[in-house]
């Protein structure tokens, strides 16, 4: 299976490199009825498509038909397909997870990359950015917190010019070793000092529940610096139904609560031998 890390590297490389060109068609409406939109991360079922030799367009055509509305983390190059088929991307990659924002030596490369990655997504009409910490490498966490915002603010200006957010993703340190971005207080923090209306948190509620924080709480308490959601199991990422601890009804209820009108993307990898079936379970389950 084709790895969440390995992709960003992949798309990463093809932005920074220009590979990747954007296009120019006019943002989709928004979805109505008052329920959350829902997005679905495409990575987590890249073993599912090779098995059932399944194309990535009919896995397309199955998440419209469910009432999904973005399929994310996927370059520009496969945007027109999504448009085709009345999706967006939710979420556009940038640069890689190892290498991010918290080291001095690394902000040539995201921030070319956020740059591309924004531009492209504005003239799709598409909402985010992602952008992450990088891993500590022996760096304190205070320094990587100034390191990261002085990287951002950089950008922010360009963000809000081109009406992008840029979207810092928190993820545990324990799958992702070292990583910095791995509590919610030291990403709200990131977000009060850039001070910008175009930097955020993607809030990985998986992520947040493996780094034992209070998931409900901290969505009543910082919605506001939240601008994209992930799912997952816990424990092991898999469906978010009965099997696993976290109970997805609640928290969406909290997430709607909250007056969000963003996305929330299903990032579980499945674990059952019919992906489809267990995607549409998950969409029910968040359907609130």
């Amino acid at each position: 299976m084709c790895s969440r890390r390995t992709l960003l590297r992949g798309l990463a490389g093809a932005m920074a490199a220009g590979m990747l060109e954007p296009f120019s068609q006019p943002a989709f409406a928004e979805s109505g009825g008052g329920r959350l939109k829902q997005s679905v991360c495409l990575w987590c079922y890249s073993g599912f498509l090779k098995r059932s030799k399944m194309e990535t367009e009919a896995f397309v055509v199955a998440c419209a038909a469910m009432g999904l509305k973005s399929v994310e983390l996927v370059g520009p190059d496969q945007w027109p397909m999504l448009k085709r088929h009345g999706l967006i991307c939710a979420m556009a990659p940038s640069h890689g997870i190892a290498k991010g924002i918290n080291r001095v030596e690394n902000h040539e490369m995201c921030l070319s990359a956020l740059r591309k990655g924004i531009g492209a997504a504005s003239e799709a009409g598409f909402p985010n950015v992602i952008t992450l910490s990088g891993n500590r490498e022996g760096m304190d966490d205070a320094t990587g917190l100034a390191n990261s915002v002085a990287a951002l603010k950089q950008v922010a200006g360009y963000a809000e010019q081109k009406k992008v957010t840029i979207c810092l993703e928190l993820l545990n340190s324990i799958d992702h070793k070292d990583y910095m971005a791995d509590s919610t207080k030291w990403c709200v923090d990131l977000v009060h000092r850039v001070a910008s209306p175009r930097v955020k948190i993607l809030y990985d509620i998986y992520h947040a529940a493996m780094m034992k924080e209070d998931v409900v709480a901290d969505i009543q308490k910082h919605a506001d610096c939240f601008a994209h959601y992930h799912t997952g199991g816990m424990p092991g990422r898999n469906e978010i139904d009965g099997t696993q601890t976290l109970d997805y009804a609640k928290i969406m209820k909290a997430i709607q609560a909250s007056g969000f009108d963003g996305y929330v993307g299903q990032e579980f990898i499945p674990k059952r031998e019919d992906a489809l079936a267990s995607l549409k379970q998950a969409f029910d389950i968040c359907d609130v």
